[in-house]
């Protein structure tokens, strides 16, 4: 397991420092704010290990209330809504400074056996031959602003393999959807949890950007500002994240400032593991007037 990897899988593993309290370190992707998938990832270990492991978690509905600081622990808070004969409820606040900065509801249930149905996998290019993205971002390194260049251009957890990628710094508007293959740079433990809890983890990287394929815009744009609002997910069946998983993301909608997002993730058998859906922030800042401009500057 490489050194980027164990440390996610450590940054998973939150500490109990009481009663259905937990607490986790943060990291700092290069991002503004913290990494949305990481709260996620942990929140969803903090409900996992109030609920008996034969009860694995099948759904979750998160939503992102403040901007996470990547240099301070999070507090996670579980509040054991309800156990069931066959279903179990939780409740999760995280917070940062006494400050809640995401809240979610998650559901485990029973394994059972039931009717199976799934929609087929799209017949896409396999991750063979497919330059990684941190590849990809070794090409532009020198365009890649500074502030946040060392951090785009370092060693990754996750490896994502995009098939038919956007040039960050000169895109074409097209159809709101891409595909995109991904997983852990390792071998992982054989620990359900761990595979789930990344597979949240990485459930984010590159979503909220689906809703910017039709404008001809990327994060890099100075005038564009995206955040994650909320995120949904449901866990269909077992996935491990240390084999190469196929995330088909679109966009149907985007307006009044958010982009609408959905995700499936397949594996490389065509089996469907997990469904996504997101909204996010996505908004044109105008540039400011040469009267904005001169502010601050009167004396």
């Amino acid at each position: 397991m490489s050194k980027v990897l164990e440390q996610l899988v450590k940054l998973l593993d939150l500490k109990a420092i009481e009663t259905n309290v937990f607490v986790g370190n943060s990291q700092d992707l290069g991002f503004k704010s913290l990494f949305g998938g990481q709260v996620l990832g942990q929140a969803l270990v903090a409900a996992s290990r109030t609920v008996e492991a034969e009860r694995p978690i099948h759904s979750l509905h998160g939503y992102f209330l403040r901007a996470g600081k990547p240099n301070e622990p999070i507090y996670y808070e579980v509040d054991l809504i309800r156990s069931g004969k066959s279903f179990s409820t939780r409740r999760v606040v995280a917070k940062q400074g006494g400050l809640a900065i995401f809240s979610m509801s998650a559901s485990f249930h029973a394994i059972e056996k039931g009717f199976e149905h799934q929609v087929e996998k799209p017949s896409v290019p396999g991750p063979d031959g497919i330059l990684s993205e941190l590849e990809q971002f070794r090409k532009v390194r020198d365009k890649v602003p500074e502030p946040i260049r060392e951090k785009l251009n370092a060693d990754r957890p996750i490896e994502i393999r995009v098939v038919d990628p956007v040039d960050y710094f000169d895109p074409h508007k097209r159809p709101p959807l891409k595909y995109s293959w991904f997983k852990a740079s390792g071998k992982l433990p054989d620990d359900t949890l761990t595979h789930t809890a990344m597979l949240a983890y990485a459930s984010d990287f590159g979503l909220a950007t689906t809703a910017m394929l039709p404008h001809g815009v990327t994060f890099f744009n100075p005038r564009v500002q995206v955040a994650s609002l909320d995120h949904a997910m449901w866990f269909h069946r077992p996935a491990r994240m240390d084999e190469w998983l196929l995330y088909v993301k679109d966009s149907p909608s985007a307006a009044g400032g958010r982009g609408f997002n959905r995700g499936q993730i397949f594996d490389k058998n065509g089996i469907l593991v997990a469904s996504v859906a997101q909204e996010s922030l996505i908004r044109g800042i105008d540039p400011p007037s040469p009267q904005d401009s001169m502010k601050g500057l009167v004396t």
